[in-house]
């Protein structure tokens, strides 16, 4: 550890890990949810639980590298985040290998066209893109630094899409699919963040090289910029639904209080943007609107709107040879989530070269062809005891209720009956996707179905997905 890091600082480093462990960001609890008092705002939240399935997009300059995102540049989460480091033990040099990685960023096969074809193939009916990752590239044409896909030291600044946040909005609204603009709080870049000759010195870490409290003037000059950047992106690009604001270590309070006047700012975006909805991740409070479980799904139903971001692949930014789920995996995350009252953002790293990798586009297709059939049980549903059991996933439409009985595999058992543990009074149940009748029985501790014949032949569907009336 660096001789210029002190005790103090330690202390403040630990007190983040809350929120931050690996790269993966914890989520903030049901107590830490305020209700909005603005009707629109409300309003806007019952939009988003209708829409349930998100595709987020992580992609700059660090594409090349196939590694992960920012994280190699602080210091203090080298422990993990530099386990594919392995040209050099200079990590000084490392640094500057990565900021540079702006001069050799060319993804001249882009067709932000479709990449929303795609998404809208695969039922996803809004989309989180990366504006600024934690490394301070900025996707779009930002009058606020040189570091950003328009800027002169790009490749790929002189291509028609090179103001890439413009083009993927443009792209996605045309199929329909909302926008969510995903912006860093944090900047690794600015020197108004990471600041040279501050107390510091070359040691690095997620928060600010300076106290804020210590340097108010400095400090005032990161806020300032953060709020052009931010409000760059609500005026001067459309139609904007969610302000998705990540490093949520960049917040009020704790012993490093980097307060950017978040409330100021998201109000000042709604004289623009009155729709707004804005995912302050972790810090809880007024412009928390909806909670953000990372890589994981909470272990029961949240009571509060809330929605997870899961990797299609094993990584959020572009990994050479990465692995992608299966559609079965992706169903089975995705009635989870829902079952339990969330939302589901599945992310994909689009390459280098600005194409979606070929295994991410079948996973979304596969995804997709299924939302197709049985897209009725998800989209506009709510939760419904007894929620998600392992292999039943509840969700409700008024007084119909539906039941996705879930298979692991292409080789589990299909048996005759079924059983799901519904107790509730019911009139009728259909197989979605059949016209066949389904005979039924129930007791007060469920219901026996039994499965026609033609259900019984060849291997195990994603699912059998049931519709249940109650009146």
């Amino acid at each position: 550890m660096s001789e210029n890091v002190t005790e103090a600082q330690i202390e403040e480093q630990n007190e983040a890990q809350h929120e931050v462990e690996n790269g993966v960001h914890n989520y903030s609890s049901e107590a830490e949810w305020v209700k909005p008092s603005n009707p629109v705002t409300l309003e806007r939240l019952e939009w988003f639980q209708d829409q349930k399935l998100a595709l987020m997009m992580h992609w700059g300059p660090y594409s090349q590298i196939g590694m992960v995102e920012s994280w190699i540049l602080s210091d203090d989460d080298g422990d993990w985040a530099r386990d594919d480091v392995d040209w050099t033990t200079d990590y000084e040099q490392m640094k500057r290998e990565y900021f540079d990685l702006n001069k050799t960023f060319n993804p001249f096969r882009f067709e932000p066209e479709k990449w929303a074809e795609a998404a809208a193939e695969g039922g996803f009916k809004y989309l989180i893109f990366t504006t600024k990752h934690h490394d301070g590239f900025c996707m779009w044409d930002t009058k606020t630094t040189e570091y950003r896909s328009t800027g002169k030291e790009t490749p790929f600044h002189t291509h028609k899409n090179a103001d890439i946040v413009g083009k993927v909005f443009d792209a996605f609204r045309n199929k329909d699919i909302a926008i969510a603009s995903y912006f860093s709080k944090a900047d690794w870049h600015t020197p108004l963040y990471w600041a040279p000759g501050t107390e510091r010195g070359n040691h690095t870490w997620r928060g600010p090289s300076y106290s804020p409290q210590e340097n108010p003037e400095l400090w005032e000059k990161f806020v300032q910029f953060t709020h052009e950047q931010i409000m760059e992106l609500m005026t001067r690009y459309g139609r904007i639904d969610i302000l998705w604001l990540d490093a949520g270590w960049v917040r009020e309070g704790g012993r490093v209080s980097q307060d950017i006047r978040l409330g100021e700012l998201v109000e000042r975006a709604r004289e623009t943007q009155p729709w707004l909805l804005s995912a302050d991740r972790t810090v809880g409070g007024a412009y928390e609107n909806y909670v953000t479980p990372e890589q994981t799904i909470p272990t029961r139903p949240l009571n509060v709107p809330w929605e997870s971001c899961i990797t299609i692949g094993t990584s959020f930014s572009f990994k050479f040879e990465d692995k992608y789920k299966t559609a079965r995996q992706l169903v089975n995350i995705l009635m989870e989530v829902v079952a339990k009252g969330g939302n589901l953002a599945l992310n994909v790293g689009p390459q280098p070269d600005g194409r979606l990798p070929a295994g991410a586009l079948k996973s979304m297709k596969d995804l997709g062809a299924w939302m197709k059939v049985y897209g009725e049980a998800v989209y506009g549903t709510r939760i419904c005891a007894p929620y998600y059991t392992g292999q039943c996933a509840f969700t409700r439409k008024d007084d119909t209720v539906y039941c996705t009985y879930l298979y692991a595999s292409e080789d589990a058992e299909l048996t005759a009956e079924i059983r799901i543990p519904y107790s509730e009074p019911i009139t009728g149940i259909e197989l979605l996707a059949s016209e066949e009748p389904i005979s039924y029985t129930q007791d007060s501790e469920g219901v026996t179905i039994q499965l026609p014949a033609s259900e019984l032949q060849g291997k195990a569907p994603i699912a059998h997905v049931f519709r249940i009336s109650t009146k």
